[in-house]
């Protein structure tokens, strides 16, 4: 159980006004049950353009079940049901017209444990979503694996090593490659389920840059376990419980001056 109050200077928002924020996703009154099971209850949020969400909570409180609503990944999973709406530039991703497969294009994951395909080299990582859309020609496959590890902060590391299998990357290599594949396929969304949970400090240091820099292109949310990080990433928070989303709101806000008691107990680390 933490013990301490998670420190609020490294905030990204500093509590100015936001009422101009253009939203790229609306997640409007969704519920996730699997069969009888109620996981996540009615939530609305709004994930502005350009910006990092965090989504923080205790264990089992529903965050990686919601993250996964916007990337209708719960459609692989038997006896699951998804209610509510979730819109990305008015269109509703849940419409009977959308293909799952098309919306996946636009809206990227990158899960806890770096997943590279282990018999693919580098190279082939960065451009197998690329080449099942078609995509042959070498230059522009030269283009995308380089500026897409540069994106990644990837490509100096592993420049001269390209056709070296994946799996002989390190942990934190690993997980900027997977990144770099989901930049690859070109998302207007990059979803992150505890990127840096299984890292050292170095290597989570440079998925929280990474992370950063690309906030100036993407709308990214991520869930985290790590209040500090939330902190030193995000510019907005939301904080989920029990299946229910309690408090969101500016990052330096809901650190700072959280209006539910509940979330006020959780940042100052009273549970977690």
């Amino acid at each position: 159980m933490m013990s301490t109050t998670v420190p609020v200077s490294g905030a990204r928002s500093d509590g100015s006004d936001d009422k101009r924020a253009r939203y790229k996703m609306v997640a409007e009154n969704v519920s996730v049950h699997y069969g009888d099971y109620l996981a996540v209850r009615n939530v609305s949020l709004k994930f502005p353009e350009n910006s990092v969400t965090a989504l923080i909570g205790p264990s089992g409180c529903g965050k990686t079940t919601f993250l996964r609503c916007l990337n209708r990944m719960h459609d692989m999973t038997p006896g699951s049901r998804v209610e509510g709406r979730v819109m990305i530039d008015e269109t509703d991703l849940y419409d009977s017209s959308i293909d799952p497969i098309y919306h996946r294009r636009k809206v990227g994951m990158v899960f806890q444990k770096p997943n590279p395909f282990p018999t693919m080299s580098i190279y082939d990582n960065v451009v197998a979503g690329v080449k099942l859309n078609g995509v042959r020609d070498s230059e522009i496959l030269n283009e995308i694996v380089e500026d897409c590890l540069k994106m990644a902060y990837l490509w100096d590391e592993v420049r001269d090593d390209l056709k070296k299998p994946a799996i002989e990357l390190s942990g934190g290599q690993q997980q900027r490659l997977c990144i770099a594949r989901a930049l690859a396929i070109q998302p207007e969304v990059l979803l992150m389920d505890e990127p840096a949970s299984a890292l050292d400090p170095i290597a989570t240091q440079k998925i929280e840059e990474t992370i950063k820099d690309l906030s100036s292109e993407y709308c990214i949310i991520i869930v985290t376990h790590n209040m500090q990080q939330a902190v030193r990433c995000s510019d907005y928070t939301a904080f989920m419980y029990v299946g229910d989303l309690v408090e969101s709101g500016k990052t330096y806000d809901l650190f700072h001056n959280p209006k539910n008691e509940l979330t006020a107990k959780y940042v100052e680390g009273q549970f977690g």
